[in-house]
């Protein structure tokens, strides 16, 4: 019985260390808002996971009026982030070595944050995290689900 609590207690401490050593977090000192969804941080380029936001090119339109639904995503990150500081897990890279991560504000995701509020969809090639974020902001009509809109995915081949 003591061999098999020291034993258990190794098993624990290994994995802990394993934990502390493994564990990406980047605290913000210096942040530059790129989009909806890109940011960088330290001089790092961040893509949140997850999620796509408009192109900052991209419009929308809403009652017949044009709406830079690009720049009003940006322009609700910048809002969110305000003075506060930036946490971000990191969760690899992509195809462009943009470190992938999901980043928080006062323990807040960002990126559910964007889906919640309509300004960003889940984007669901990559993770099915964000869509019952995505369900509640378009059964709301919450930001772009309230106007005309192209997938930002679509919008980039076609541009």
């Amino acid at each position: 019985m003591y061999l098999n609590k020291i034993n258990l207690f190794l098993v624990i401490s290994i994995c802990l260390i394993f934990f502390f050593l493994t564990y990406y977090d980047v605290k913000s000192y210096e942040i530059k808002i790129i989009d909806g969804d890109t940011i960088h941080l330290n001089n790092e380029k961040i893509r949140f996971t997850g999620i796509d936001t408009p192109e900052l090119k991209q419009t929308c339109k809403k009652n017949n009026e044009i709406i830079n639904c690009g720049i009003q995503a940006r322009q609700l990150l910048i809002n969110k982030i305000g003075k506060n500081k930036v946490n971000c897990v990191r969760e690899g890279k992509d195809q462009y070595n943009r470190t992938l991560a999901e980043c928080f504000v006062n323990d807040l995701s960002l990126s559910r944050f964007l889906v919640r509020e309509g300004y960003a969809f889940a984007y669901r090639k990559y993770s099915k995290k964000f869509i019952e974020d995505e369900n509640f902001a378009k059964n709301n009509n919450m930001g772009i689900w309230s106007m005309k809109f192209e997938y930002p995915w679509d919008w980039r081949k076609k541009n």
